[in-house]
């Protein structure tokens, strides 16, 4: 299948710490050789993998090249172009906690003084700090340099607040790239063309028509292997607090005098702020938190959360829904309903914006009931667009009102592959364009926002609700929205 044609970025050095981890074998690898058989990245770029595991460039090629014939179609690669891509990358170990290997890869450097430099901290947010220090220390910062930092930062204001400060004490605001890979989706980007490039929907996007809107990421995967750290984390730090709320303010956002970065991201903090804040009392009447019980998923019989972490006491949250009110002038009166969840009954990703019905019907009660329209905006799987609209049952009969949607599929329409989310992101990494990524005010009134459910939960000391693997989160998510008159949104 083709893809779209791309101009090439500059030559860069792109150093990944925690290289041989499985971000960087799964999705950056990948990532960064499609961007290269499609020409974007020229053949005096390099890819250094960083790491404290004792390999040689040689030894991380072979399991570079493993991960890339699993991860990548096979009418995605060839082995001509596989090689010379494997021939740019390369393996440095470093200690990120000590001396070690740092001369090293400051030599390595060097030779690229003059190129972009990009450091992507593929590791744990707690040691962020310690290596931008070391980083600095080593004299590899200059004028073209960028930093990539993945979610989570920080588990809450302080520790958000703290890492902020630890990185920007060594690299400006601007050479910051706070990665949230959901942005990178071409559905995402697509909702601001829906919104900012057609006239069809901007004078509707408003509580005056709008009903409500529903943003639910599901995943049918449990904890995987992850179970130590997640059991720290949980669906509301893990999802709802970056990837949720950053689709909320797309969704919600005035439009931008520009697309460019800062005013988009200007107008993104602006919905942030706008957020009512939560209490002990909105808390217990707006959000429910679940955790998966034993069930079946994925085709098969599934422990609960507690068995497969082997915690029987865990207070962790694998699900959680949110009631969220915008108190300004556009959405007054308009409810988002977020939901996220692991073993959850499908695999998906979608934002569904209900508009309101229409005030009066005038087909009788024999035609059928007028439901109100839809845009369905499907991230994944099966990125696309559906706009749900009432039409005339075909035929001679009587008026009979159907309900159908038109259909919009990206690979369908366009016939190109459709780029992952990670090789857009680190094009625009290279590129110095930040519109895709957080800024730092954005991270930290968003956990601004997050602290007092925490903090209620604690208070109120209620176990997580109980739900069956496999099926779409506790019966209390369920009221949630039903108590309001509206249901889940489900095809």
């Amino acid at each position: 299948m083709a893809t779209s044609q791309l101009l090439p970025v500059d030559t860069f050095d792109l150093v990944v710490f925690g290289g041989a981890g499985d971000l960087a074998l799964r999705k950056l690898l990948p990532a960064l050789y499609h961007r290269y058989r499609g020409q974007q990245i020229d053949g005096a770029s390099r890819i250094i993998a960083v790491s404290r595991r004792n390999l040689t460039s040689e030894d991380f090629r072979e399991q570079a090249l493993a991960a890339l014939k699993r991860f990548v179609g096979d009418n995605d690669r060839d082995e001509k172009s596989l090689a010379c891509f494997l021939s740019q990358v390369f393996f440095i170990p470093v200690d990120a906690m000590s001396d070690s290997g740092w001369a090293d890869l400051a030599q390595v450097l060097a030779a690229g003084e003059n190129k972009v430099r990009a450091f992507y901290l593929a590791v744990t947010p707690d040691i962020y700090g310690q290596i931008c220090r070391r980083i600095g220390a080593a004299g590899l910062v200059n004028e073209r340099t960028r930093i990539v930092l993945e979610k989570p930062i920080g588990k809450d204001l302080a520790t958000a607040h703290a890492i902020n400060e630890a990185v920007g004490a060594f690299f400006k605001e601007h050479q910051i790239f706070r990665i949230d890979h959901y942005l990178g989706k071409e559905t995402v980007q697509n909702l601001m063309a829906l919104r900012f490039a057609n006239a069809l929907f901007e004078p509707l996007w408003n509580a005056a028509h709008i009903d409500h809107v529903q943003i639910t990421v599901a995943e049918l995967i449990g904890v995987e292997g992850r179970g130590d750290f997640y059991d720290t984390v949980g669906a509301l730090r893990d999802i709802l607090q970056n990837h949720l709320l950053q689709l909320l303010c797309l969704v919600a956002m005035e439009p931008p005098m520009l697309a460019d970065a800062n005013t988009v991201r200007d107008e993104k903090l602006k919905v942030l702020k706008a957020l009512r804040p939560f209490n002990e009392a909105r808390t217990g009447q707006f959000t429910v938190r679940g955790q998966y019980s034993t069930g079946a998923s994925g085709g098969g019989a599934v422990p609960g959360y507690a068995d497969e972490i082997k915690a029987q006491n865990s207070l962790t949250e694998t699900f959680v829904a949110i009631r969220a009110d915008i108190d300004n002038w556009r959405w007054a009166g308009t409810p988002f309903y977020l939901r996220t969840g692991k073993r959850m009954a499908a695999h998906l990703s979608e934002i569904i914006i209900t508009f309101r019905p229409v005030p009066h019907s005038i087909f009788g009660e024999t035609a059928g009931q007028a439901l109100a329209n839809k845009l369905v905006i499907r991230l994944q799987p099966n990125e696309g667009v559906k706009l749900w609209l009432m039409i005339k049952d075909p035929g001679p009969s009587t008026m009979r009102l159907k309900y159908v949607p038109l259909d919009m599929s990206f690979a369908q329409l366009f016939r190109v592959r459709c780029p992952d989310a990670y090789e857009r992101l680190l094009m625009d990494v290279i590129r110095g364009d930040a519109t895709l990524f957080m800024r730092r005010d954005e991270v930290e009134a968003a956990w601004d926002w997050i602290d007092p459910i925490f903090a209620a939960w604690a208070a109120r000391s209620d176990a997580p609700k109980l739900y069956t693997a496999g099926t779409w989160g506790p019966s209390a998510s369920i009221a949630l929205i039903e108590r309001d008159g509206r249901t889940w949104h489900e095809e």
